[in-house]
């Protein structure tokens, strides 16, 4: 599981007017890399911007312009999961590459502020600003320096996923989902105590074909109770389709990953593909 988090900070009104860049690379939930370069923004400095990150005219003086480490910014960048939190940095990077005539980042954008929002209540509907989402999990840093707060974006990613027991692939679904209807909370119920399968739990994983919920539906119909991540208590894992042909096994979610490890220290779990469960879920009806 690898992402990179992005954070720019800015001269003046014009989001093309990056003065400062950081990275942040992860991988398998560890800080594996980090790059960060004061950016000569060929433009002029606005008294508001320098009072939010204290950089200014003289600092960026012998510093890089954008096109100058726009090449070192896609080698580092490109093909990943770029994680932003807003998406303030998002188009202030697409439009410095218009503003000097580049190709645009290869990227799959994930906001990690509509990530906070799907994670936790208390900042379902306001307070999903870095800073406050930082002090809910717990972690310090120094806002509005750009590798900083990249690195703060970063955690936000590692401590969603570890609340929900998802992987980043997840995180991508649910944020295109509306608050409350693909959560930890909206899915997760007992299964029908009549149903053939009553006492099992089960987990779904991966991007299935169908919503959530609707899938949580069929199998507490048949006595599943649906459970949000894997624990000793998961008898069945439901893995997407689509996540079983396009990963063509080379990698799994953590879900995914985490049941075979309890499978193999003897605890009795099926790993199930979403095609092969709704047929389960049919036969039992």
């Amino acid at each position: 599981m690898e992402f990179v988090a992005i954070d720019v900070e800015t001269a003046n009104a014009d989001m093309a007017s990056i003065c400062q860049i950081g990275l942040a690379k992860y991988n398998d939930g560890v800080l594996e890399e980090e790059w960060s370069s004061l950016i000569n923004p060929e433009d002029y400095f606005d008294s508001i911007n320098i009072s939010i990150h204290g950089i200014n005219e003289k600092d960026v003086r012998d510093a890089p312009t954008f096109d100058e480490i726009s090449s070192e910014l896609s080698n580092f960048i490109s093909g990943s999961v770029c994680v932003s939190h807003t998406h303030f940095d998002r188009v202030s990077i697409r439009k410095a590459f218009e503003k000097y005539s580049l190709n645009q980042l290869d990227v799959t954008w994930l906001d990690s502020a509509r990530v906070a929002r799907r994670t936790w209540d208390e900042c379902a509907w306001n307070g999903y600003g870095l800073a406050n989402v930082c002090k809910i999990i717990g972690y310090e840093f120094n806002h509005h320096d750009a590798l900083e707060d990249a690195k703060a974006a970063g955690q936000v990613i590692l401590s969603a996923m570890d609340k929900t027991g998802t992987d980043i692939n997840e995180l991508l679904y649910r944020v295109n989902k509306s608050i409350g209807s693909d959560g930890k909370g909206s899915i997760q119920r007992e299964g029908n105590f009549e149903g053939e399968f009553y006492g099992e739990t089960l987990v779904f994983t991966g991007a299935l074909l169908i919503s959530r919920a609707e899938a949580a539906k069929l199998a507490a119909s048949v006595g599943f109770a649906i459970g949000a991540g894997v624990t000793k208590k998961t008898t069945l894992v439901v893995v997407g389709d689509q996540d079983i042909t396009k990963l063509a096994g080379k990698k799994k979610s953590s879900k995914h990953v985490k049941a075979e490890d309890l499978i193999s220290k003897g605890q009795n779990i099926r790993i199930l593909q979403e095609s092969d469960f709704k047929e389960l879920v049919a036969q039992a009806n």
